[in-house]
C-alpha cells in the first residue's frame, strides 16, 4: 500500500503541472471537471516475497511445507581466543664491571623465553591474521651499534621473523634509539620454547656488535642493551592447543519480523515442530544446556515451551579433519506434539522469542592433549528450526502496518473534489481478506477511517484455472475517498493498513485448516478513479 500512495503524489503532482500549463492570463477562473482513472500497479505476489526467510518445499501431494530456521548463536576464533596486547623486552648488560672491545666486536648473542599470560588457555601454535609488532632497540655506547632481531618460532612461509637496525650512539646517559612499527599478518608463531615441549612462550633472539669502522671502547655492566617487541591489535585465523574450560551462558533474541504487526486473531497449526541443533566446527569438546525457550506476541502475552528435555545436558563432540577436511559434528533436540507444548507454543504468534542457554567448553578438562584446533572456517553454532506443514487455520488474524504520506490539497486551484482505489486481486491462496485505512496526522491521531466494500475472497470459492491447476476467485475492493477527507487531504501524514485474514471453507466457517498449494499466487491491480477540477 505504501508504494500506492507514493504513486498516487506523483500523480496529483502531474495534474498540477497539467494545470500549470492550461492556465492563461483571464481576469476570471474558469473551471475544468474531468474523470480519470488511472493504473498504479501491476502485480504478482507469491510465496517468494510472502515468505522471504523460510525453506519451502512440496510434499506428495503438491502442497507446501515450512521449514523456518534462525540462527541464535554463531561463535568463531575471535570469541573463544583473544591475544591481549603483549609488550616482551630482552635486555642485557655485561657481567664484569668494564671490559674493553674492539671494532666490530659481538657483545651480545643470546635467546630469551618469554611467557604470555592467556588465564588457562595453553597455545602450542597460532597464526596471524592481523596485528603489528613494535620494534624498540637501545644503544647504551658512544658510538653506533648493529642489532639483530630474531623471533625463533615466529615464520612465514618458513623464513623466520628478522629485522636489522643501526642504532645511532648514546648521548650521555641518555641512550640511541631506533623505532619501527612491522606488519606481522600471516606469521605463524611456535609457543612451544626452544624445547618444544612448553605453551605460551615466545623467544627472541638478540645478537649486538659494536661498529666494525668505530673505535675500540669501554662496555661497563651499568650500559644496558635493550630490545622491545610491542605486539598490538593481535587476531588469529588458526589455533592449536587447550582452550580452556570455558563456560558462556546467556540468553538470545531473535525476531520474526514478519509477525511483527500483527494485531488480532488466532490460528491454528497442524502437527507442527520445534528441534534445537548444536553444530561444532571446532575441534573441541562441548556441552550445552537449553534453559528456556519463550515468545511474546503482539498483545503481550508470554508462552514458555514446556519439555522434559529443556534442561537436560547434550554433549556434542569435537569436529574432526584439518584445514580443507574439517567435518563438522552435531546434535539436536526435537520438540513435538507428544513431548511438549509445542503447538501451543507456535500458536502464540509470538514475534519476539528468547532462548536461555548454558554451553561449556572442555567439561572434562584437557582431554585432548593440547590438540584443540579452530581453523578460519571454524564455526559453533546453534540453529532452532519450526518444521510444519503450510496448513493454517486463521480467524480474525490481523495485520496492521503504518506508512508516511503527503498529499497536497488546495480547493483555490487544481484539486481532487472526488475519488476512490480500485483493487482487483485474482486470488489462489486459500485465505480471504477485508481491509481498512486508518488516516493520520503527524501526531498519529486518526483522523478518517475508509473501508473497502467488499473483500479479497478466499480461492476455495472459485473455481479451476486450467493453466496452473489452481483454485483462482476474482475479488474487488473499492476505498472511497469522501469530500470530507479531500478537503482534509493536507493534514494526513500518515496511514495504516489493517488487513484481517481468515481460512473459510466452502461452506464459510472460519478457522478451517486449509492447506497453501505449490505455485499459489495472487495477481493484484490497482487504479485510481478520480474527478479533477482544474481551476484556470
Amino acid at each position: 500500500m505504501k508504494s500506492v500512495f507514493e504513486l498516487l503524489n506523483r500523480i496529483y503532482i502531474f495534474f498540477v503541472l497539467c494545470a500549470v500549463v492550461l492556465t492563461s492570463c483571464k481576469k476570471e477562473k474558469t473551471f475544468w471537471n474531468s474523470n480519470w482513472s488511472f493504473p498504479i500497479v501491476n502485480d504478482t505476489i507469491s510465496l517468494k516475497n510472502l515468505v522471504n526467510d523460510s525453506t519451502l518445499s512440496v510434499n506428495s501431494t503438491g502442497l507446501l511445507e515450512v521449514d523456518l530456521t534462525r540462527t541464535v548463536l554463531d561463535l568463531g576464533i575471535e570469541d573463544f581466543l583473544e591475544l591481549p596486547d603483549t609488550l616482551i623486552v630482552h635486555s642485557f648488560n655485561s657481567t664484569v664491571p668494564s671490559i674493553n672491545i674492539p671494532p666490530g666486536f659481538t657483545i651480545v648473542n643470546e635467546i630469551e623465553e618469554h611467557l604470555l599470560d592467556l588465564s588457562g588457555v595453553q597455545l602450542k601454535k597460532i597464526r596471524i591474521s592481523e596485528g603489528q609488532i613494535g620494534l624498540k632497540v637501545y644503544n647504551p655506547l658512544p658510538t653506533k651499534t648493529f642489532f639483530t632481531v630474531k623471533l625463533p618460532g615466529v615464520t612465514k612461509n618458513g623464513v623466520t621473523f628478522e629485522e636489522n637496525y643501526t642504532a645511532p650512539s648514546a648521548n650521555g646517559w641518555q641512550p640511541g634509539i631506533v623505532s619501527a612499527a612491522l606488519n606481522i599478518a600471516g606469521y605463524d608463531i611456535d609457543l612451544t620454547g626452544i624445547d618444544g615441549s612448553n605453551f605460551n612462550i615466545l623467544q627472541s633472539l638478540l645478537v649486538v656488535s659494536s661498529d666494525p669502522a668505530g673505535p675500540s671502547i669501554t662496555v661497563t655492566n651499568s650500559q644496558i642493551f635493550k630490545v622491545e617487541a610491542d605486539f598490538e591489535n593481535l587476531r588469529l585465523d588458526y589455533a592449536r592447543g587447550y582452550f580452556g574450560n570455558k563456560v558462556i551462558q546467556d540468553t538470545s533474541e531473535f525476531i520474526l519480523d514478519a509477525l511483527s504487526n500483527l494485531t488480532n486473531g488466532n490460528i491454528d497449526i497442524p502437527s507442527p515442530s520445534i528441534s534445537i541443533e548444536i553444530l561444532n566446527g571446532v575441534k573441541v569438546d562441548a556441552r550445552a544446556t537449553f534453559i528456556s525457550l519463550e515468545n511474546t506476541n503482539w498483545s503481550g502475552n508470554t508462552v514458555s515451551l514446556t519439555s522434559q528435555q529443556m534442561g537436560v545436558p547434550i554433549f556434542v563432540d569435537a569436529a574432526t579433519g584439518s584445514w580443507s577436511s574439517l567435518q563438522t559434528s552435531s546434535e539436536s533436540i526435537d520438540f513435538n506434539g507428544s513431548n511438549s507444548n509445542v503447538e501451543g507454543y507456535l500458536e502464540n504468534i509470538g514475534y519476539t522469542h528468547k532462548m536461555g542457554y548454558k554451553l561449556e567448553l572442555n567439561p572434562w578438562g584437557n582431554t585432548s592433549g593440547g590438540w584443540n584446533e579452530i581453523f578460519p572456517n571454524s564455526r559453533l553454532k546453534v540453529k532452532v528450526h519450526a518444521q510444519m506443514p503450510l496448513s493454517v487455520g486463521a480467524d480474525g488474524l490481523t495485520l496492521a502496518d503504518t506508512f508516511d504520506l503527503n498529499l497536497k490539497q488546495d480547493t483555490e486551484k487544481t484539486h481532487v473534489e472526488s475519488g476512490s482505489f480500485i483493487l482487483n486481486a485474482a486470488n489462489t491462496f486459500p485465505l480471504s481478506a477485508s481491509a481498512e485505512l486508518h488516516l493520520m496526522n503527524n501526531q498519529g491521531e486518526e483522523l478518517f477511517i475508509v473501508q473497502s466494500q467488499n473483500k479479497v475472497v478466499s480461492s476455495v470459492f472459485g473455481t479451476l484455472e486450467v493453466s496452473t491447476g489452481l483454485m483462482k476467485k476474482e475479488s474487488e475492493l473499492v476505498f472511497e475517498l469522501s469530500p470530507e477527507i479531500l478537503v482534509h487531504l493536507s493534514e494526513i501524514k500518515k496511514v495504516m493498513v489493517r488487513a484481517v485474514f481468515d481460512t473459510p471453507n466452502s461452506s464459510g466457517s472460519v478457522n478451517q485448516q486449509m492447506a497453501v498449494p505449490n505455485g499459489a499466487y495472487m495477481a493484484v491491480k490497482i487504479k485510481t478513479h478520480f474527478n479533477l477540477k482544474t481551476v484556470y
